[in-house]
């Protein structure tokens, strides 16, 4: 499946019922690749966390496609490497980094999800429970982050704003720092 709009996050669920956010997914990435490579067995369950449009690619068509179309095949190869360098990212995030840090780089992807050349400003709204679940702490961690965010203007958020307003530049310059 092939990404056109919207953004999409991966979950993944242990024997004992516990849930983790393992990955976010926006338009230009693919779904579904494991069974190109022969691995049926789907490990993670994709859900739509803002409106997705989703193209849907029969297995043989596409391998047809990375074989006969050089420009498709570029394309995936390089959607694949990018989505393989942010897993090792958000990996390195996880081990290395704060909460709070993890947070502002979420925010920042979630941000990035726009058409191509164009991200998005203003995000649809997520839940404080969602993006708990993406950085791996409490809803009550992430109320507290997003209010202290507020007051330090890296975003924005209330009744007259449909979404949440990032930043990106003020998140962009805390991150290098």
């Amino acid at each position: 499946m092939y990404l056109q709009k919207g953004c999409v996050q991966l979950t993944v669920v242990n024997d004992n019922g516990k849930e983790a956010v393992v990955g976010i997914l926006g338009p230009g990435d693919f779904l579904g690749v494991r069974c190109i490579a022969g691995r049926f067995i789907r490990r993670s369950t994709a859900t739509a966390i803002a409106p997705t449009t989703v193209l849907v690619i029969e297995k043989d068509e596409m391998i047809r496609l990375i074989h006969e179309e050089r420009q498709f095949s570029e394309r995936f190869i390089a959607s694949m490497l990018a989505r393989s360098i942010r897993e090792e990212e958000t990996l390195i995030d996880q081990l290395l980094d704060s909460s709070e840090k993890r947070l502002l780089h979420i925010l920042l992807l979630l941000a990035s999800f726009g058409a191509p050349g164009h991200p998005q400003n203003v995000l649809p709204d997520i839940s404080q429970e969602t993006l708990a679940e993406m950085i791996g702490t409490t809803r009550s961690r992430v109320n507290l982050f997003m209010n202290k965010f507020r007051k330090l203007g890296f975003i924005e958020y209330g009744r007259r704003l449909r979404g949440l307003q990032i930043n990106k530049s003020r998140l962009s310059a805390i991150l290098q720092d």
